[in-house]
């Protein structure tokens, strides 16, 4: 079996979130006809897995299957060295079921004071499953790191980047230009490995 990704070819990206959709369409160069699964009314599998890998794999596999697609999943998260690198896979979860992550960015904050940590010290993972329907899957990793600063700033890319700078920069992942952002995120690292292992 050729695993390779054919440019042009359709790709199913397993994720229900705009932000990330628009962020995996922009990382692929517009070299592929990205649907997402939210458009096509895929149910969300349970994130049971205790790693990012492992729940990357686990939707990857689950959208490959019921769309009989090739199927691209990211799991990505925040991790807080004070936090014993909370909320990490549960990321998402802090933000509730209306995915409000001015609530999720003022837990964290609050979680901080309230054990006195001085420590910022954080991270972004993204780990990144292609799996073919009933067949193989690949899963690459990425990180980026760097320390969380309050209150949060700016209103571009989503979730917690309002609040995170990356090492050697000033600006958090909110303020900064999305292109730069794309070059130097997780997630951009993660399809830096991914493009060499899968894309020619």
């Amino acid at each position: 079996m050729n695993l390779k990704l054919i440019k042009g070819m359709q790709l199913l990206a397993a994720t229900h979130n705009p932000g990330k959709a628009r962020e995996i369409e922009a990382l692929l160069d517009g070299h592929y006809r990205v649907v997402t699964a939210g458009s096509l009314n895929l149910p969300e599998p349970d994130e049971t897995e205790s790693t990012f890998v492992g729940n990357a794999l686990l939707k990857a596999r689950h959208a490959a299957d019921l769309a009989g697609m090739v199927a691209l999943a990211d799991d990505s998260g925040l991790s807080v060295a004070a936090l014993d690198g909370a909320p990490g896979i549960f990321s998402a979860r802090w933000a509730g079921p209306d995915k409000d992550f001015a609530m999720a960015m003022a837990r964290v904050e609050e979680r901080l004071e309230d054990i006195g940590a001085d420590d910022r010290r954080a991270w972004f993972t993204s780990a990144l499953a292609v799996a073919w329907p009933d067949g193989p899957a690949v899963v690459v990793e990425g990180q980026v790191h760097g320390h969380l600063t309050f209150p949060p700033r700016g209103d571009r890319g989503f979730g917690y980047d309002p609040i995170f700078v990356a090492d050697g920069y000033d600006l958090t992942f909110g303020e900064m230009d999305p292109g730069l952002k794309d070059s130097i995120s997780h997630r951009a690292l993660a399809f830096a490995k991914l493009k060499a292992a899968l894309i020619d």
